[in-house]
């Protein structure tokens, strides 16, 4: 059997495949990968199928040992990746040979790293998911974050093996955005002209208190509040809501399943994985677009995900 051993965890590793989808009735969130795009390349760098289970790391990598060996891809953001001291590129396939240890330091560019091994990571499913929730304890390794000597069990790899990268041109195409795209949210129309006009012109700064649950921002609050009361309801995936004192927060893979702030806006698909690479002190800022230019962005990105010059 081969495996991983976590020597060092890193600030916040948890193992996360693309989550668990329907289960919000049950008060359960999707939870899965905060850069759902990263942990697919990588998946499809190392010949897993592309919701297989990898290590995502956040701001701080950690240190990891291969004793039977293991071929890996990292993708996301540049943690200063080395294998045995040598550094290693992201975007590419590589091979851990038996007892070789990979280290990632601190960050050198967004917020979270994605580690995928040949045959994934083999964990007891939760709710048909391998994702952890850290909200409710469950999913992943133990419903945690790693620690130090844990022991991570690799899947049975199928298929062959060749050394893979991302085109380059593919890449170029793929960046986080700074500038997200959103749709009016469900109670948009309950905030004045003067309070939609300070969001969408007013650029955000992400808090320390952003976290898988959400992405608390500071800035400029709107000048006035909702016209309306609400009782809770059902909240999605990258809505922004607005919370007393008139500064936003974006739902995100953790969110509570039911709110009751007004949401003036929702986050379109294609820039969720956006999100997962924010920074606190990251600067933000929001553009509307319309239903029609939200679908057509998902499925431009679908179809890029989806090319077969996607690896090379």
């Amino acid at each position: 059997m081969s495996v991983i051993q976590v020597q060092e965890p890193g600030l916040f590793t948890t193992v996360q495949d693309l989550g668990r989808e329907g289960f919000g009735p049950m008060g359960v969130s999707p939870s899965g990968a905060a850069d759902a795009i990263s942990l697919r390349i990588g998946n499809r760098l190392v010949g897993n199928a592309e919701g297989a289970a990898g290590l995502e790391m956040t701001l701080l990598g950690g240190t990891f040992v291969f004793p039977e060996g293991a071929l890996l891809a990292l993708t996301g953001s540049d943690f200063g990746a080395t294998l045995d001291g040598k550094p290693v590129e992201l975007w590419n396939s590589f091979e851990a040979r038996a007892g070789q240890a990979l280290r990632l330091g601190p960050t050198r560019s967004g917020a979270r790293c994605y580690l995928c091994v040949w045959g994934g990571i083999e964990v007891k499913l939760f709710l048909g998911s391998a994702s952890t929730h850290i909200l409710s304890r469950l999913g992943g390794h133990e419903g945690r974050p790693l620690r130090k000597g844990d022991v991570l069990k690799i899947g049975e790899a199928n298929g062959s093996y060749r050394k893979r990268t991302v085109a380059a041109r593919v890449l170029e195409q793929l960046p986080p955005r700074k500038v997200l795209r959103v749709t009016p949210g469900p109670q948009s129309d309950w905030f004045p002209e003067a309070a939609q006009k300070v969001f969408y012109d007013s650029t955000y700064r992400v808090t320390e208190e952003a976290n898988r649950m959400g992405l608390r921002l500071e800035g400029t609050a709107l000048p006035e509040g909702a016209r309306g009361e609400m009782i809770s309801e059902g909240v999605s995936l990258g809505a922004v809501q607005i919370a007393a004192g008139g500064l936003p927060i974006i739902l995100f893979v953790e969110q509570q399943t039911t709110g009751g702030y007004p949401k003036i806006a929702n986050v379109i698909s294609a820039d969720l994985s956006s999100l997962g690479q924010l920074r606190p002190r990251d600067e933000i800022r929001f553009e509307l677009v319309d239903l029609a230019t939200a679908r057509a962005s998902l499925i431009k990105q679908e179809k890029l995900l989806a090319s077969e010059g996607l690896i090379v």
